[in-house]
């Protein structure tokens, strides 16, 4: 899923989802869930409503690894039906719709709370987007984003993984401001090492991809790993070593001034 970045975006009708070829893959669901990034987000999100908590909550833009973990009261929504149908079998329970976030399919006030994480900087319309999240919420609701800061920081990595911009602090609150929420509390989640990290890991896989053998038609290959019988042991090896990792990059959050945070939450609520 799915407006003032770098270089010129192209037409929402040429776009396509990059993103639907790994929904389907068991193997990319067990390493999404286990990476530094998204544990470090889900934490943020979750320390900012607790106990705060009230009524339904939505959560935009799930993808397979949504930030919230309470199917019974949380409704997923998400562009990809493909992602859904997969995360159904992982949160059994919960209440899934497919929708473009756009064109949220909601009554208005819906909601006591809407939780958008990591999903603004895919969107061609984010304003839209943003309007239709603040319709959702009832008087007095909170919607908890987080998003990429900084557009000095636009690199490879933003284009890898389809970024179409990413956000400084002034311009996201006027977004808010403009769909008639307040921002009432802006957090640092990742720092400036989170930003290295990601464009070495990005520019290390494009090497490592380089002259790779590609299967036959009609072979579909199945990770290295798992053709290596390696599978169960990398899982768990991969999750410690971004556990660990968790802690400087939580400390790198800490320390550096808001300026120049990777990655920032804010909350407004709909007075």
């Amino acid at each position: 899923m799915s407006a003032s970045g770098p270089g010129p975006e192209p037409a929402p009708a040429t776009r396509t989802n990059r993103f639907e070829d790994f929904f389907a893959d068991g193997s990319y669901i067990a390493l999404k869930n286990h990476l530094y990034n998204y544990r470090l987000r889900r934490r943020a999100v979750n320390q900012c409503l607790l106990g705060r908590e009230e009524g339904r909550v939505l959560e935009v833009g799930s993808g397979l690894s949504p930030i919230m973990r309470a199917p019974g009261r949380v409704v997923y929504s998400e562009l990809s039906f493909q992602a859904l149908k997969t995360l159904r079998g992982i949160l059994p329970g919960g209440l899934f719709v497919a929708a473009d976030a756009g064109h949220l399919p909601f009554k208005p006030g819906a909601f006591g709370q809407v939780v958008c994480s990591e999903v603004l900087e895919h969107i061609p319309d984010d304003r839209l987007a943003i309007g239709e999240m603040a319709a959702a919420l009832r008087r007095g609701g909170e919607l908890v984003m987080t998003f990429p800061h900084r557009r000095g920081y636009f690199a490879l990595d933003d284009r890898f993984v389809s970024h179409l911009r990413r956000y400084e602090l002034p311009e996201m609150e006027a977004r808010l401001r403009e769909a008639g929420l307040e921002p009432v509390e802006v957090r640092k989640v990742l720092g400036p090492l989170e930003k290295v990290t990601m464009i070495l890991a990005v520019w290390a896989a494009r090497c490592l991809g380089r002259g790779k053998p590609q299967g036959g038609e009609g072979e579909p290959q199945a990770p290295a790993c798992q053709r290596r019988g390696l599978w169960k042991v990398v899982v768990p090896v991969f999750g410690v070593l971004n556990g660990l990792f968790c802690l400087p990059l939580w400390l790198d959050a800490r320390i550096v001034p808001r300026c120049l945070a990777a990655v920032l939450l804010i909350r407004s609520v709909k007075p």
